[in-house]
């Protein structure tokens, strides 16, 4: 796909999943991700913290450390390359510095595709990255927006398609369901985004003592086979389009993978 033109051309795609904490991409798109990877597209993937409140025995620079690590192990699975904005867990906001920064993200990667966190979730930290990352994609086309930042990369020469993977169990605020405009087929590749979340063990031994799961992996196929089974597969990842003004409105993704991959729930 070349930078002036919406359509799937014969040019490679570039792709950038960018969530808020390391482990989010693999759980909800690393299984759409490794299918674009077997099209030839580009991917990057970035988090915006290094996950630094995901332990209660190790300090924040420690536990980011390794967290870093298992992202980049669980990046180097799909031959990504990854990157750390370096917010801090619970504390990402939406103010100019922060739309400055994840716009120097955009920038940079050049992203014609990009999939991010949903603008309504369980927490502040996914939900902030959903509205950061939706102003980067807007702002990075614009060359008088300055990012500020050392060495900024110029300005994109369009807006990305831009895609909102699921909320945590497909619910809003008060437990109720969200629509999502399809899903993709990932049986091909679960198995391997399985692998790519067991990179993530410091986050199973978090949430095993903060939260009381001790399901990590399993949690992630029960809910991926719920998926699939709403189009008649074994395994799916549910995305939603942002469709309003000016962004792309054809569904490059769903173009990419087949309309036959997805439907309409």
């Amino acid at each position: 796909m070349s930078e002036t033109t919406s359509s799937v051309s014969t040019t490679p795609v570039r792709v950038l999943a960018i969530h808020a904490h390391p482990d989010d991409i693999e759980i909800q798109c690393a299984g759409t991700l490794l299918r674009l990877k077997q099209l030839g597209c580009t991917i990057s993937m970035a988090t915006m913290t290094p996950g630094d409140c995901g332990s209660a025995e190790l300090s924040c620079d420690e536990i980011a450390a390794v967290r870093r690590a298992e992202a980049q192990r669980a990046a180097d699975l799909i031959g990504a390359d990854y990157t750390c904005v370096e917010f801090r867990d619970l504390s990402i906001v939406h103010d100019n510095d922060s739309r400055r920064r994840v716009t120097e993200v955009i920038r940079r990667t050049r992203p014609d595709i990009v999939l991010t966190a949903p603008p309504v979730d369980y927490m502040s930290d996914h939900e902030v990255t959903s509205r950061l990352v939706r102003d980067a994609c807007f702002n990075a086309s614009c060359p008088n927006y300055a990012t500020l930042q050392w060495d900024p990369a110029p300005a994109t020469r369009k807006i990305p398609h831009l895609y909102y993977v699921d909320a945590i169990e497909g619910i809003d605020w008060y437990g109720r369901p969200q629509p999502t405009d399809f899903i993709l087929d990932i049986t091909s590749t679960f198995e391997r985004k399985l692998e790519m979340l067991a990179c993530h063990a410091s986050q199973r031994d978090w949430l095993r003592r903060q939260h009381g799961l001790d399901e990590y992996l399993d949690g992630c196929r029960r809910w991926s086979a719920s998926r699939g089974q709403a189009i008649g597969v074994e395994y799916g990842e549910a995305f939603t389009q942002h469709c309003g003004h000016p962004y792309p409105h054809d569904n490059v993704l769903l173009a990419l993978l087949s309309p036959r991959d997805g439907m309409v729930v």
